[in-house]
């Protein structure tokens, strides 16, 4: 395993990432993922994720375990390139007014309004009785969880809900396995809860959007950056139907990550107030890749749009987030946080 004493002594920089989920807005987590392991500099030590995040937490720990870096990168690549394929022949297509328009929304695809529709008044009990999901198949295809499973470079956390408690639960990489990405990803009106030893498990981002704790708990690394995919702040107030959905959306899914900024916030007021020994009470660095003015635009129902353009399209901006990231804050990785939490949170 890489110590942050060895990132030391070679020059490099240990960080910890925390991956929120966001159906395909994910693959601009993945145009994050592949600046930073482009970036020699860069030693990613441990990944929280969710849902999408932690479809891109196994799949690069899977690439990484078996051709390092570069291994990691082709692995993403090949991950997005799959889902777009196989998303080809779905009903849930942009209308040709929007190709045209050069909008990436699908609100007013014939395919996602029966969808929406049908959501609403059937479960997936109901419409999928035999539980297919193709999106496992693509995972179990393209990841070896053994090789996720011994990846020892690297520390891999996914958070799920567990149904019937409403608690948060993480899986860790030693013991990581398919359904438990799955389970991570599930959304409930879309599929059957997962169900893994006894316990049901819906989608981790009701509880930990990503899960801070398990990286602020460990004493691998002191910088813990957010790649944020869910917009905090609208000035426009939803009128339109779709628009108060986005806006619900948003706001439930960025909710469990305030609220661990909240602790994290009164916790280090606590160190500093009370002289804790900063060897016994880690506080940890925190920093945040995001790109609001360009994800801002993009409607909830984007995050079902699975076309190579515009996956290939976020994949860029997450690139350009993350140059940027690095050109502006590299330098006080190890030093002090560069996310002013009470600026952009509270």
């Amino acid at each position: 395993m890489v110590s942050h004493s060895k990132s030391v002594r070679d020059g490099s920089k240990t960080i910890e990432l925390a991956l929120q989920g966001g159906g395909s807005h994910g693959a601009f987590t993945w145009g994050v993922l592949d600046r930073l392991l482009e970036d020699e500099r860069i030693r990613i030590g441990a990944i929280c994720g969710t849902s999408a995040g932690a479809m891109n937490a196994v799949v690069l720990a899977d690439g990484l375990d078996r051709q390092g870096k570069e291994g990691a990168r082709e692995a993403l690549e090949k991950f997005w390139r799959e889902v777009s394929r196989a998303a080809r022949f779905s009903p849930l297509q942009r209308t040709l007014l929007d190709r045209l328009l050069g909008r990436w929304t699908l609100d007013f695809s014939p395919g996602f309004i029966m969808f929406d529709l049908f959501s609403r008044l059937f479960s997936p009990y109901d419409l999928n009785p035999l539980n297919l999901n193709p999106l496992r198949d693509l995972i179990a295809s393209l990841v070896d969880f053994e090789h996720v499973r011994h990846a020892e470079g690297i520390k891999v956390f996914i958070a799920a809900t567990n149904v019937r408690t409403g608690k948060l639960k993480v899986f860790r990489r030693e013991e990581m396995t398919a359904d438990m990405v799955m389970a991570s990803a599930c959304l409930p009106f879309m599929y059957q809860a997962v169900e893994i030893d006894g316990e049901a498990y819906w989608d981790g981002g009701y509880m930990g959007n990503p899960a801070l704790f398990p990286l602020v708990e460990d004493e691998q690394s002191r910088d813990v950056v957010i790649v944020q995919i869910n917009p905090i702040y609208r000035q426009d107030l939803p009128r339109r139907s779709a628009d108060i959905l986005n806006r619900l959306n948003e706001i439930t899914f960025n909710a469990s990550l305030i609220k661990d900024l909240l602790s994290i916030k009164y916790l280090k007021r606590l160190i500093d107030a009370e002289g804790l020994d900063a060897e016994r009470h880690k506080s940890a660095f925190l920093h945040r890749i995001s790109a609001e003015e360009e994800l801002l635009p993009l409607s909830v129902s984007s995050k079902l749009n699975a076309e190579w353009a515009f996956l290939t399209h976020l994949h860029d901006v997450g690139y350009a987030a993350a140059s940027t990231w690095l050109d502006n804050h590299y330098d006080a990785l190890g030093k002090r946080s560069t996310l002013n939490i009470d600026q952009v949170y509270f």
